[in-house]
Protein backbone atom coordinates (compact mmCIF):
# COMPACT_ATOMS: atom_id res chain seq x y z
CA UNK A 1 0.00 0.00 0.00
CA UNK A 2 1.60 3.58 -1.16
CA UNK A 3 1.80 5.91 2.02
CA UNK A 4 0.48 8.64 -0.35
CA UNK A 5 -2.85 7.02 -0.90
CA UNK A 6 -3.35 6.40 3.17
CA UNK A 7 -2.12 10.56 3.32
CA UNK A 8 -5.51 11.35 1.11
CA UNK A 9 -7.78 8.80 2.77
CA UNK A 10 -6.91 10.38 6.27
CA UNK A 11 -6.77 14.29 5.05
CA UNK A 12 -10.31 13.83 3.50
CA UNK A 13 -11.49 11.96 6.71
CA UNK A 14 -10.26 14.18 8.75
CA UNK A 15 -10.93 17.92 7.05
CA UNK A 16 -14.90 17.13 5.95
CA UNK A 17 -16.36 14.74 8.32
CA UNK A 18 -14.65 16.32 11.61
CA UNK A 19 -13.99 19.90 10.51
CA UNK A 20 -17.36 20.99 11.92
CA UNK A 21 -15.90 20.04 15.46
CA UNK A 22 -12.38 21.07 15.45
CA UNK A 23 -10.10 24.41 15.35
CA UNK A 24 -8.27 25.40 12.05
CA UNK A 25 -5.38 28.41 12.56
CA UNK A 26 -3.50 29.53 10.14
CA UNK A 27 -0.52 31.34 9.89
CA UNK A 28 1.84 32.88 7.47
CA UNK A 29 5.75 33.88 7.33
CA UNK A 30 7.94 35.15 4.92
CA UNK A 31 11.72 34.94 4.64
CA UNK A 32 14.30 37.40 2.79
CA UNK A 33 17.69 36.47 2.53
CA UNK A 34 20.11 38.95 0.67
CA UNK A 35 23.19 36.82 -0.16
CA UNK A 36 26.75 38.02 -1.64
CA UNK A 37 29.38 35.69 -1.77
CA UNK A 38 31.14 32.78 -3.52
CA UNK A 39 30.10 29.30 -5.09
CA UNK A 40 30.93 26.59 -2.73
CA UNK A 41 31.23 24.25 -5.68
CA UNK A 42 35.24 23.32 -6.07
CA UNK A 43 35.00 23.92 -9.45
CA UNK A 44 33.31 26.92 -9.86
CA UNK A 45 34.81 29.92 -9.21
CA UNK A 46 32.65 32.77 -9.21
CA UNK A 47 30.86 35.14 -6.97
CA UNK A 48 27.02 36.24 -7.09
CA UNK A 49 24.76 38.38 -5.57
CA UNK A 50 21.08 36.63 -5.45
CA UNK A 51 17.81 36.94 -2.92
CA UNK A 52 15.92 34.74 -1.74
CA UNK A 53 12.03 34.71 -0.78
CA UNK A 54 10.28 31.98 0.78
CA UNK A 55 6.50 33.12 1.81
CA UNK A 56 5.03 30.28 3.72
CA UNK A 57 1.70 29.36 4.86
CA UNK A 58 0.59 26.94 7.43
CA UNK A 59 -3.11 25.82 8.46
CA UNK A 60 -3.27 24.18 11.62
CA UNK A 61 -6.07 21.63 12.44
CA UNK A 62 -6.64 20.43 15.98
CA UNK A 63 -9.98 18.73 17.57
CA UNK A 64 -9.18 16.55 20.89
CA UNK A 65 -6.63 14.47 20.16
CA UNK A 66 -6.47 14.76 16.45
CA UNK A 67 -4.25 17.24 14.44
CA UNK A 68 -3.55 17.64 10.57
CA UNK A 69 -0.65 20.52 9.68
CA UNK A 70 -0.36 21.39 6.26
CA UNK A 71 2.51 23.94 5.23
CA UNK A 72 3.36 25.28 1.84
CA UNK A 73 5.85 27.43 0.31
CA UNK A 74 6.46 29.72 -2.89
CA UNK A 75 10.23 30.37 -3.07
CA UNK A 76 11.45 32.51 -5.85
CA UNK A 77 15.86 33.17 -6.79
CA UNK A 78 16.61 36.57 -7.74
CA UNK A 79 19.84 37.09 -9.47
CA UNK A 80 21.32 36.56 -12.81
CA UNK A 81 24.93 35.92 -11.55
CA UNK A 82 23.31 33.03 -9.02
CA UNK A 83 20.75 31.50 -11.06
CA UNK A 84 23.17 31.40 -14.04
CA UNK A 85 25.35 29.29 -12.04
CA UNK A 86 26.46 25.70 -11.41
CA UNK A 87 26.03 26.32 -7.87
CA UNK A 88 21.93 27.38 -8.87
CA UNK A 89 22.42 23.94 -11.23
CA UNK A 90 23.49 21.99 -8.59
CA UNK A 91 20.71 22.99 -5.93
CA UNK A 92 18.04 21.88 -8.26
CA UNK A 93 19.28 18.34 -8.25
CA UNK A 94 18.19 18.18 -4.53
CA UNK A 95 14.72 17.05 -4.33
CA UNK A 96 12.79 15.07 -1.77
CA UNK A 97 13.10 11.65 -1.50
CA UNK A 98 9.33 10.48 -1.75
CA UNK A 99 6.97 8.78 -3.50
CA UNK A 100 5.23 11.59 -5.17
CA UNK A 101 6.69 14.91 -6.04
CA UNK A 102 6.24 17.72 -3.31
CA UNK A 103 7.97 20.60 -5.38
CA UNK A 104 6.92 21.65 -8.95
CA UNK A 105 9.94 22.47 -11.22
CA UNK A 106 11.38 25.74 -11.57
CA UNK A 107 10.05 28.54 -13.98
CA UNK A 108 12.50 30.61 -15.23
CA UNK A 109 11.67 34.30 -15.86
CA UNK A 110 14.64 37.08 -16.50
CA UNK A 111 16.96 37.27 -14.33
CA UNK A 112 15.09 34.82 -11.79
CA UNK A 113 13.44 31.57 -11.03
CA UNK A 114 10.43 30.38 -8.65
CA UNK A 115 8.83 27.24 -7.70
CA UNK A 116 6.43 26.13 -5.22
CA UNK A 117 6.42 23.06 -2.53
CA UNK A 118 4.86 21.12 -0.34
CA UNK A 119 6.91 21.43 2.89
CA UNK A 120 5.03 19.17 5.56
CA UNK A 121 1.14 17.40 5.02
CA UNK A 122 0.60 15.25 8.40
CA UNK A 123 -2.34 14.38 10.41
CA UNK A 124 -2.74 11.77 13.49
CA UNK A 125 -3.83 11.24 16.96
CA UNK A 126 -2.67 11.72 20.10
CA UNK A 127 -3.76 11.03 23.65
CA UNK A 128 -1.51 10.30 26.83
CA UNK A 129 -0.05 6.83 25.63
CA UNK A 130 0.23 7.26 22.01
CA UNK A 131 1.08 9.42 18.73
CA UNK A 132 -0.12 8.16 15.21
CA UNK A 133 1.52 10.53 12.27
CA UNK A 134 1.26 9.35 8.98
CA UNK A 135 2.42 11.87 6.16
CA UNK A 136 4.87 14.55 5.06
CA UNK A 137 6.48 14.94 8.36
CA UNK A 138 9.58 15.41 10.43
CA UNK A 139 11.68 12.24 11.45
CA UNK A 140 13.82 13.48 14.58
CA UNK A 141 17.12 11.08 15.64
CA UNK A 142 19.92 11.84 17.39
CA UNK A 143 20.91 14.28 20.18
CA UNK A 144 23.69 16.34 18.48
CA UNK A 145 23.98 20.02 18.23
CA UNK A 146 25.83 20.24 15.35
CA UNK A 147 26.23 16.68 14.06
CA UNK A 148 23.46 13.48 14.18
CA UNK A 149 25.17 10.87 12.56
CA UNK A 150 22.34 8.64 13.11
CA UNK A 151 19.87 10.91 11.68
CA UNK A 152 19.23 9.31 8.24
CA UNK A 153 15.52 10.85 8.23
CA UNK A 154 15.66 14.52 7.93
CA UNK A 155 19.70 15.28 8.60
CA UNK A 156 20.44 19.30 8.74
CA UNK A 157 23.21 20.82 6.71
CA UNK A 158 24.82 22.73 9.43
CA UNK A 159 26.63 24.66 6.46
CA UNK A 160 23.44 25.92 5.29
CA UNK A 161 22.32 29.65 6.10
CA UNK A 162 19.09 27.83 7.43
CA UNK A 163 20.35 24.42 8.54
CA UNK A 164 16.74 23.31 9.75
CA UNK A 165 15.30 23.31 6.45
CA UNK A 166 14.90 19.78 5.85
CA UNK A 167 13.03 17.95 3.13
CA UNK A 168 9.77 16.20 4.65
CA UNK A 169 9.81 12.06 5.08
CA UNK A 170 6.32 10.01 3.51
CA UNK A 171 6.09 8.32 6.63
CA UNK A 172 3.75 6.44 9.48
CA UNK A 173 5.07 7.00 12.55
CA UNK A 174 3.84 5.60 15.90
CA UNK A 175 5.11 6.22 19.21
CA UNK A 176 3.68 4.60 22.50
CA UNK A 177 4.54 5.71 25.87
CA UNK A 178 5.49 2.50 28.57
CA UNK A 179 5.91 5.67 30.95
CA UNK A 180 6.63 8.46 32.24
CA UNK A 181 10.71 8.35 31.48
CA UNK A 182 10.36 5.67 28.15
CA UNK A 183 8.67 5.44 25.02
CA UNK A 184 9.31 3.19 21.97
CA UNK A 185 8.88 4.56 18.31
CA UNK A 186 8.13 2.74 15.43
CA UNK A 187 8.55 4.26 11.38
CA UNK A 188 8.28 3.20 8.50
CA UNK A 189 9.01 5.41 5.45
CA UNK A 190 8.71 5.34 1.53
CA UNK A 191 11.11 6.90 -1.04
CA UNK A 192 10.54 8.07 -4.84
CA UNK A 193 11.24 4.20 -5.77
CA UNK A 194 8.45 3.08 -3.40
CA UNK A 195 11.07 1.19 -1.40
CA UNK A 196 10.54 0.91 2.45
CA UNK A 197 12.98 2.41 5.30
CA UNK A 198 11.96 1.27 8.68
CA UNK A 199 13.20 2.44 12.11
CA UNK A 200 12.77 2.03 15.83
CA UNK A 201 13.83 3.15 19.11
CA UNK A 202 13.47 2.58 22.63
CA UNK A 203 14.48 5.63 24.45
CA UNK A 204 14.28 5.52 28.39
CA UNK A 205 15.72 7.54 31.68
CA UNK A 206 18.53 5.67 33.51
CA UNK A 207 19.16 7.19 36.64
CA UNK A 208 21.76 9.10 34.85
CA UNK A 209 20.99 10.06 31.45
CA UNK A 210 18.48 9.55 28.83
CA UNK A 211 19.37 6.55 26.87
CA UNK A 212 18.17 5.22 23.41
CA UNK A 213 18.92 2.30 20.90
CA UNK A 214 17.90 3.12 17.23
CA UNK A 215 17.80 0.53 14.34
CA UNK A 216 17.46 1.66 11.21
CA UNK A 217 16.50 -0.79 7.65
CA UNK A 218 16.49 -0.53 4.10
CA UNK A 219 17.21 -2.37 1.14
CA UNK A 220 19.96 0.39 0.99
CA UNK A 221 21.14 0.66 4.29
CA UNK A 222 21.41 -0.31 7.77
CA UNK A 223 22.52 0.79 10.98
CA UNK A 224 22.31 0.20 14.66
CA UNK A 225 22.91 3.11 16.78
CA UNK A 226 23.07 4.66 20.15
CA UNK A 227 22.22 8.03 22.08
CA UNK A 228 22.85 9.59 25.39
CA UNK A 229 22.06 12.21 27.23
CA UNK A 230 22.27 13.40 30.86
CA UNK A 231 23.60 16.19 32.95
CA UNK A 232 27.21 15.68 34.83
CA UNK A 233 26.59 15.37 38.42
CA UNK A 234 24.56 18.23 38.80
CA UNK A 235 26.60 20.75 37.49
CA UNK A 236 24.60 22.30 34.92
CA UNK A 237 26.97 20.48 31.58
CA UNK A 238 24.96 18.72 30.01
CA UNK A 239 27.12 15.37 28.27
CA UNK A 240 25.92 13.74 24.98
CA UNK A 241 26.96 11.06 22.64
CA UNK A 242 25.71 9.42 19.61
CA UNK A 243 27.17 6.94 17.52
CA UNK A 244 25.71 4.44 14.47
CA UNK A 245 27.36 1.35 12.49
CA UNK A 246 26.58 2.12 9.24
CA UNK A 247 25.94 -0.31 6.19
CA UNK A 248 25.02 0.84 3.14
CA UNK A 249 25.31 0.67 -0.79
CA UNK A 250 27.06 3.48 -2.61
CA UNK A 251 28.20 4.23 -6.13
CA UNK A 252 32.19 4.19 -6.60
CA UNK A 253 34.50 6.51 -8.86
CA UNK A 254 33.91 3.90 -11.43
CA UNK A 255 30.29 4.20 -11.57
CA UNK A 256 30.02 0.56 -9.72
CA UNK A 257 27.75 -0.31 -6.57
CA UNK A 258 29.50 -1.51 -3.41
CA UNK A 259 28.72 -2.12 0.26
CA UNK A 260 30.57 0.42 2.16
CA UNK A 261 30.66 0.00 6.20
CA UNK A 262 31.72 2.48 8.53
CA UNK A 263 31.29 3.40 11.99
CA UNK A 264 30.12 7.42 12.83
CA UNK A 265 30.01 9.63 16.35
CA UNK A 266 29.70 12.64 18.88
CA UNK A 267 30.57 13.40 21.50
CA UNK A 268 29.66 16.77 22.97
CA UNK A 269 28.97 19.03 26.01
CA UNK A 270 26.63 22.39 26.49
CA UNK A 271 26.95 24.95 29.48
CA UNK A 272 24.71 27.56 29.94
CA UNK A 273 26.59 31.03 31.76
CA UNK A 274 24.69 32.76 34.11
CA UNK A 275 25.88 35.79 32.30
CA UNK A 276 24.12 34.66 29.11
CA UNK A 277 26.47 33.10 27.85
CA UNK A 278 25.98 29.45 26.34
CA UNK A 279 28.60 27.12 24.82
CA UNK A 280 28.36 23.98 22.93
CA UNK A 281 31.45 21.81 21.99
CA UNK A 282 31.50 18.43 20.21
CA UNK A 283 33.68 16.31 18.35
CA UNK A 284 32.62 14.24 15.49
CA UNK A 285 34.87 11.16 14.32
CA UNK A 286 34.09 9.08 11.10
CA UNK A 287 36.16 5.84 10.61
CA UNK A 288 35.91 6.33 7.01
CA UNK A 289 36.32 9.88 4.62
CA UNK A 290 34.84 10.72 1.54
CA UNK A 291 36.26 12.72 -1.38
CA UNK A 292 34.55 15.35 -3.17
CA UNK A 293 33.48 13.08 -6.39
CA UNK A 294 32.19 10.42 -4.17
CA UNK A 295 29.82 12.16 -2.78
CA UNK A 296 28.68 13.83 -6.10
CA UNK A 297 28.35 10.77 -7.00
CA UNK A 298 26.09 9.97 -4.13
CA UNK A 299 23.99 12.39 -4.29
CA UNK A 300 20.80 10.44 -3.47
CA UNK A 301 21.96 8.24 -0.82
CA UNK A 302 20.54 7.89 2.28
CA UNK A 303 23.38 8.57 4.23
CA UNK A 304 24.54 11.63 2.24
CA UNK A 305 25.08 13.92 5.70
CA UNK A 306 27.08 10.77 6.57
CA UNK A 307 29.57 11.17 3.44
CA UNK A 308 32.38 13.42 5.15
CA UNK A 309 35.62 14.80 4.21
CA UNK A 310 37.91 13.86 7.04
CA UNK A 311 38.14 11.60 9.76
CA UNK A 312 37.60 13.81 12.83
CA UNK A 313 35.93 16.94 13.09
CA UNK A 314 35.79 19.32 16.52
CA UNK A 315 32.89 22.19 16.72
CA UNK A 316 31.95 24.63 18.70
CA UNK A 317 28.67 26.97 18.99
CA UNK A 318 29.18 30.35 21.52
CA UNK A 319 25.59 32.30 21.60
CA UNK A 320 25.22 35.19 23.99
CA UNK A 321 21.83 37.31 24.55
CA UNK A 322 22.68 40.93 25.17
CA UNK A 323 19.14 41.49 26.20
CA UNK A 324 15.59 40.30 25.29
CA UNK A 325 15.68 42.15 21.74
CA UNK A 326 19.51 41.25 20.55
CA UNK A 327 21.53 38.33 20.52
CA UNK A 328 24.47 36.85 18.51
CA UNK A 329 26.64 33.28 17.79
CA UNK A 330 29.54 31.80 16.35
CA UNK A 331 29.77 28.73 15.09
CA UNK A 332 33.24 27.43 14.45
CA UNK A 333 34.05 23.71 12.76
CA UNK A 334 37.97 22.50 12.51
CA UNK A 335 38.82 19.92 10.13
CA UNK A 336 41.65 18.05 10.80
CA UNK A 337 42.54 16.37 7.52
CA UNK A 338 45.67 17.47 5.09
CA UNK A 339 43.85 20.15 4.22
CA UNK A 340 43.06 21.40 7.55
CA UNK A 341 39.46 23.40 6.56
CA UNK A 342 37.83 25.15 8.58
CA UNK A 343 34.54 26.49 8.84
CA UNK A 344 33.41 29.74 10.40
CA UNK A 345 29.77 31.36 10.75
CA UNK A 346 29.53 34.61 12.99
CA UNK A 347 25.62 36.20 13.10
CA UNK A 348 23.89 38.79 15.13
CA UNK A 349 19.92 38.75 15.30
CA UNK A 350 17.49 41.90 16.07
CA UNK A 351 13.94 40.78 16.98
CA UNK A 352 12.17 44.09 16.65
CA UNK A 353 8.27 42.35 17.53
CA UNK A 354 6.98 38.94 17.73
CA UNK A 355 6.44 39.65 14.00
CA UNK A 356 9.97 40.61 12.90
CA UNK A 357 13.25 39.90 13.16
CA UNK A 358 16.59 40.58 11.60
CA UNK A 359 19.76 38.70 11.09
CA UNK A 360 23.14 39.71 9.74
CA UNK A 361 25.63 36.80 9.43
CA UNK A 362 28.68 35.69 7.34
CA UNK A 363 29.96 32.05 6.50
CA UNK A 364 33.50 31.71 5.74
CA UNK A 365 34.96 28.07 4.61
CA UNK A 366 38.25 27.20 2.61
CA UNK A 367 39.05 30.33 1.64
CA UNK A 368 35.14 31.59 0.03
CA UNK A 369 33.28 33.96 1.65
CA UNK A 370 29.30 34.40 1.92
CA UNK A 371 27.78 37.44 3.82
CA UNK A 372 23.62 37.58 4.54
CA UNK A 373 21.01 39.66 5.34
CA UNK A 374 17.79 38.01 6.65
CA UNK A 375 14.38 39.15 7.52
CA UNK A 376 11.40 37.19 8.81
CA UNK A 377 7.76 38.65 8.95
CA UNK A 378 5.20 36.61 10.63
CA UNK A 379 1.47 37.42 10.84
Amino acid sequence: MIISNKISLFLFLLFFAESLFGDIDYKFTNTNITVAGDSSLQNENRSYLYNYNRARFYANYVNVGYFCTAIGDAVNYYGDSYTGSNSFEHLKIFRSDTPFKTETNFKDYGNGAAYAKLYRLYGGYEDAKNRVVVGLQNISMGVGRIWTPTNVFNPKNIYAIEPDETFGVSALSYVRHLNDTSHITLVAAQNREHDFKYAGQYKGFLNFADIAVNIVNSNNTKMVGYEIEGNLANTGIELRSEAGYIRSNLLHLDNRAYEEEFFQGILGAEYGFKNGITLVVETLYSSKKFSYDEVLLNLNSDILSNLVHSNFYTGATLSYSFNLFLDASLLYIESFDDKNLRFVSPSINYTLSEYNSFTLGAQMQNGKNNCFFKWSLSF
